[in-house]
């Protein structure tokens, strides 16, 4: 029986037994029905690592880019605000699903790196008062510096967080974020103080104001639209570097730090290098977050960067799935549209009460918490994997059916 046949090009094409000798040369090809849908088979593993290694996930990613373009110009301006926040929690959940996903690094933290990074875009970017401290930079200037400060303080928490783990690395991180609360509350001159805040960075890019309207042919580019489209840029070019990060000789670092860290170190992961790197990069990411997170809100307070916004993005890890780019992306937007979602049909819950209203019930805010509570302890236990497992789930049955596997 022939094992490897060719095609009317006279290239060989694979056979089934595995046993082709061009394909074990590099030579062969798949045959073009194998590149529509998810490959049944790989010809090598630099394809099967590939950023879009099949033709539906590059269509699927480039359709939703261009949905996700055109979005703000069809929208109500309070949904386009509550996208760009959606894409700016994505950006913090693909920083923590770097820690906590990749590397394995519990941590409870990353409201801290967030708040850095929001005030480091405030005092480089905003303006100065008799109140507060303000340079008044340039966006591109402010940005760039908002991951950099915080990654940096990444770098000198790391040194501490990579001596333990497990339970004592999320208490560390949360006396860390502790530690932070009181500084932002008493550091009145960066942060404005507790109950009063600040205003963010100014929003300006190589000198255009962005907060003015701007017509481009038929396209009318309002504040929030323009804000909306930094903040969908950002979240692409972040979430490639990160997918990018992941399947390199980085990422594979992490991997082997998070299954065995002891067994990685034996086989020559430097281990304190891979943990500071993983920190250095998910504060990174912070920081972006809660520059962006700054501008789209408005006025912060340090009252904001608490414990509350930690589990946030520790529900964006868990619910959308650990260690994928795309969990995080799910799981941002979950976290975010699910107030909105709870807000639109309170009505048809008898135990939702309105805001500021006492007695039996719950707020929609009390009802988001359980929700997220429940959400949580049901996917630890029956898919650590989330939402994206979920979906994972479901196209591999289709794909294998009839068969269960």
């Amino acid at each position: 029986m022939t094992v490897a046949e060719k095609d009317t090009d006279g290239h060989a094409t694979l056979g089934l037994s595995g046993r082709d000798h061009d394909a074990r040369r590099g030579r062969a090809r798949a045959p073009r029905s194998l590149g529509w849908g998810r490959p049944r088979l790989y010809t090598g593993y630099g394809r099967e690592q590939g950023l879009w290694n099949t033709p539906t996930k590059a269509w699927w990613t480039f359709g939703a880019i261009v949905l996700a373009l055109a979005a703000p110009f069809f929208l109500s301006t309070d949904l386009t605000m509550l996208f760009a926040l959606a894409a700016v929690y994505a950006i913090g959940g693909i920083g923590l699903n770097l820690l906590t996903g990749y590397a394995g690094q519990i941590s409870l933290g990353h409201a801290f790196f967030v708040g850095a990074g929001a005030y480091t875009a405030a005092v480089f970017g905003g303006e100065s008062s008799s109140r507060v401290w303000g340079l008044g930079w340039d966006m591109a200037l402010w940005l760039p510096l908002s991951a950099i400060i915080p990654g940096l303080l990444g770098l000198l928490f790391a040194p501490l967080a990579s001596r333990v783990r497990g339970l004592y690395l999320a208490t560390l991180t949360l006396a860390l974020l502790m530690l932070g609360e009181h500084v932002f509350r008493e550091w009145r001159s960066v942060t404005g103080g507790a109950g009063v805040g600040r205003a963010p960075a100014t929003l300006t890019l190589f000198g255009a104001d962005l907060t003015a309207t701007y017509r481009i042919g038929p396209l009318l580019m309002t504040r929030q639209v323009t804000l909306y489209l930094i903040c969908l840029v950002l979240l692409v070019v972040l979430a490639l570097a990160a997918r990018n990060l992941a399947r390199s000789k980085v990422g594979r670092s992490f991997a082997a730090v998070r299954d065995r860290d002891i067994a990685a170190e034996i086989m020559g992961v430097p281990l304190q290098r891979t943990k500071t790197l993983a920190f250095a990069l998910s504060s990174a990411y912070a920081g972006v977050c809660g520059a962006l997170l700054s501008v789209v809100i408005g006025r912060i307070s340090p009252d904001r960067w608490n414990l509350l916004l930690s589990i946030d993005f520790l529900a964006i890890v868990l619910i959308g799935g650990m260690a994928t780019v795309s969990g995080s992306l799910i799981g941002a937007a979950f976290v975010v549209l699910l107030p909105r979602l709870i807000e639109e049909t309170a009505h048809l819950l008898p135990f939702i009460t309105g805001q500021g209203v006492s007695g039996a019930g719950l707020t929609v805010d009390e009802f988001k918490t359980v929700v997220f509570g429940l959400l949580i302890v049901l996917f630890v236990v029956l898919e650590p994997r989330g939402l994206f497992g979920l979906w994972a789930r479901i196209r591999n049955y289709f794909r294998a059916w009839p068969f269960s596997y």
